[in-house]
């Protein structure tokens, strides 16, 4: 992942500059543009103001923009069906994964009653002393240098942890882990193709856990997700070695890497916006807020892929049969329609009818979790860190179709506060 995001600031403020003249420039909408990483939401409102339902034939999708036509696709799975996966990507030769995201129901809907049978709001919600308990020793590790890459030494470190020992991968494997799932995302720039570097990575990762899932079944009872998916039955019916591997791939990539870009990308929209900071250090319950208005504003995953089952109309053209339709969240997350003033950055706003984890059959069963990891690391770092700031002239952005956030972000903390000094965040 690399290219530097040096221009950062300018791109983003240009969010904010307000709505552009229609036809100042062909509108061309390419989720492979590197200038679109760096601030893909002038487009986005472009794409909502003059073609609601975008056509991009030379990468050969459709594109959904507005609040109200993402969410009815979302609901609709019947014309809108996961079974060619959620990424717009050629994918050629490259390993396919087909976790229950890849399907329709009934199939999704009996693998997911499984797999919820391991992934329970009880087994996340006893996580959290853990995740401070994780959060703490990496601030540990670096707070007496006053300065870290906060994604290096933390927001990717944390969620791959957490993750991991879930699903009982040992520590020593880990950073591997990261690397590989960092290395399936990143796409060139301009192609839509998956790289041949992203086709290895993600046939390694499909080895190591189908090594793992063998390696559990002869030696079961360590209590983690792995054994519970591996225990999970409905009246007889048990998942398939293939149906937990592709979980355990999903959980590496959709589970943290999302979690990653989300806590970097908090940091980053607080630290441009010192009003909705101060609010913050005015009252620490508002970081939940703050992680809610995140998931909004500029949310990890831009986009989710679907593919048509039969034509649809709409405003006043046809997405034809077969079809891949690319789900704009990002788009639809700023959609004026829904969102009062949505270029603004404001964390006590009612953001119920934000699209970040999906809707309908498909909501993200991980929402529970990256919630989570996301309040209680920033509850950690508001304590600790409480005057940290970004060096954007050496933030480094990721390059991916689809997922949106930093893969470096140098900051400095000179008045960090000691281990005893921190405020545990808003009692619960």
């Amino acid at each position: 992942m690399q290219g530097m995001a040096s221009e950062a600031g300018r791109a983003e403020s240009d969010s904010e500059s307000g709505p552009s003249e229609k036809g100042s420039r062909p509108l061309v909408y390419d989720p492979y543009d590197w200038q679109v990483h760096e601030d893909p939401y002038p487009v986005y409102r472009r794409l909502r103001e003059e073609a609601p339902l975008y056509h991009n034939p030379d990468l050969g999708f459709w594109a959904l923009s507005r609040h109200e036509d993402v969410l009815a696709a979302f609901r609709d799975f019947e014309t809108y069906s996961n079974r060619q996966g959620v990424s717009i990507d050629a994918v050629g030769d490259a390993p396919q994964v087909m976790s229950f995201l890849g399907m329709d129901p009934p199939e999704h809907g009996r693998l997911r009653t499984l797999v919820s049978r391991g992934f329970t709001p009880r087994r996340v919600s006893r996580l959290e002393p853990r995740i401070r308990e994780l959060a703490t020793h990496y601030i540990d590790a670096f707070i007496e240098k006053g300065r870290c890459d906060f994604v290096d030494e933390f927001a990717g470190k944390l969620p791959m942890d957490v993750v991991s020992e879930m699903l009982g991968v040992p520590a020593s494997d880990r950073d591997e882990l990261r690397r590989e799932a960092d290395t399936v995302l990143h796409r060139e720039e301009g192609s839509n193709e998956v790289p041949p570097a992203g086709k290895a990575a993600a046939a390694r990762l499909i080895g190591y856990f189908a090594k793992h899932v063998t390696e559990r079944r002869r030696r079961a009872g360590d209590d983690d997700l792995t054994d519970a998916l591996i225990a999970a039955e409905i009246d007889g019916d048990r998942l398939e070695d293939r149906d937990i591997i592709a979980f355990l791939f999903l959980m590496v990539i959709a589970g943290n890497e999302t979690t990653t870009k989300l806590l970097a990308n908090a940091l980053y929209w607080i630290a441009r916006n010192p009003d909705q900071r101060a609010r913050v250090d005015a009252d620490p319950g508002r970081i939940e807020g703050w992680v809610e208005e995140t998931l909004r504003y500029d949310p990890s995953s831009q986009l989710i892929a679907r593919v048509t089952t039969r034509s649809v109309p709409l405003h006043g053209d046809e997405i034809p049969e077969g079809a891949k339709v690319a789900l704009l969240i990002g788009a639809a997350n700023r959609d004026e329609r829904v969102f009062g003033e949505p270029d603004r950055y404001a964390i006590e706003r009612n953001t119920q009818a934000s699209l970040a984890f999906g809707q309908g059959t498909h909501f993200c069963l991980g929402a529970s979790l990256a919630r989570l990891e996301a309040r209680v690391s920033l509850e950690e770092i508001h304590a600790r860190l409480p005057r940290f700031e970004i060096d954007e002239k050496r933030l480094v952005r990721v390059h991916s179709s689809n997922v949106r956030g930093f893969s470096k972000m140098p900051i400095a903390f000179p008045s960090a506060a000691p281990v005893g000094a921190a405020a545990r965040g808003p009692a619960r």
